[in-house]
């Protein structure tokens, strides 16, 4: 068997079973570079999930990095990784177009890359063993389909007019939750129309003053899509300081304790349900896989379910 090593240090027990047993062997070390643990409870979430994952894992010794939202960071955390010769990487990327390089030169040096969460570019694919995370293309999907169902329900499908709050620009979970949203409205609500996208950076201040200019610039705003519930709650509270949230619908992308809380007061109507509990344990899992040589497929997705003030109660508040 493995030797269990932690984030800090061997213990002296572990030292000396090392040294006395024949058959150890070093554990797989596997490094992740964050994209910005402090931005959001979400990210948060996951750095604490991803740590209690590895440390239940005799196999596995981990370096755990952060970027703090600076492409030039996690490209040096990556130069960082490759040069302590680590097993495989993980990484979150802070932009999916500027981390190609750094990946290619993990690539490069035969150590596979594991991307979690948003996807780089496409042009970097190659130079990426597996992607683990959630479909953003279909959170994008579904979130429109929750939006025109509303719409219907309300009888007003072919009249809404909306606005977008999106993610931080370049972002690669921006831009998909983005597209499969504005894709998707046209072919199930082809009347509503999308009348001002404006990025939030998953920030709620930022968002808030967003929506703030928002209603400044239109007096008719029916729904508010937001990439995240962090940011969709910051609309919806400029939206009750101006007394115009009960007039327009709010959906986001990803469920966060404060959007569940909302659409338990009926303020936030529906979103989609993503675990950052399963998003890095996923990730772990996947880059484990990887190292051992099982057949893992390239776009390793994990489910996103919608939910909407109709059934919530299937599903648990988020803990982020």
């Amino acid at each position: 068997m493995k030797i269990r090593k932690t984030l800090a240090a061997t213990t002296a027990a572990a030292t000396l079973l090392g040294a006395g047993s024949a058959f150890a062997q070093d554990p797989y070390t596997i490094g992740i570079t964050q994209n910005n643990v402090g931005v959001d409870s979400y990210q948060t979430t996951y750095e604490q999930a991803f740590i209690a994952a590895a440390e239940k894992n005799a196999n596995v010794e981990t370096v755990v990095l952060d970027a703090g939202g600076d492409v030039a960071r996690q490209i040096a955390q990556m130069q960082d990784l490759i040069q302590q010769e680590v097993d495989a990487i993980i990484i979150w990327p802070t932009n999916g177009k500027a981390v190609i390089p750094a990946v290619r030169q993990a690539h490069q040096a035969g150590i596979p890359v594991i991307v979690t969460n948003s996807n780089i570019a496409e042009e970097g694919f190659d130079f990426v063993a597996s992607f683990s995370g959630p479909d953003n293309i279909t959170q994008g999907a579904r979130a429109a389909e929750i939006m025109c169902d509303r719409f219907k329900d309300l009888g007003i499908a072919d009249e809404a007019q909306i606005v977008e709050i999106t993610g931080q620009p370049g972002y690669t979970t921006a831009i998909e939750r983005s597209d499969g949203f504005t894709q998707r409205l046209p072919e199930v609500c082809p009347d509503v129309t999308l009348v001002e996208s404006q990025p939030g950076d998953w920030n709620r201040e930022k968002s808030q003053k967003v929506m703030e200019a928002f209603l400044v610039k239109y007096d008719d705003i029916d729904g508010v899509y937001a990439g995240d519930d962090n940011m969709g709650v910051g609309a919806l509270n400029a939206a009750k300081a101006a007394g115009r949230a009960e007039d327009i619908t709010f959906v986001g992308a990803t469920n966060f304790a404060v959007g569940y809380e909302a659409m338990e007061r009926g303020e936030y109507w529906g979103s989609i349900y993503q675990s950052p509990v399963d998003d890095a344990e996923a990730a772990l899992q996947t880059a484990i896989d990887v190292l051992e040589g099982k057949d893992v497929p390239f776009l390793n997705y994990f489910d996103t379910p919608k939910i909407t003030q109709e059934n919530m109660d299937q599903f648990t508040k988020p803990v982020f």
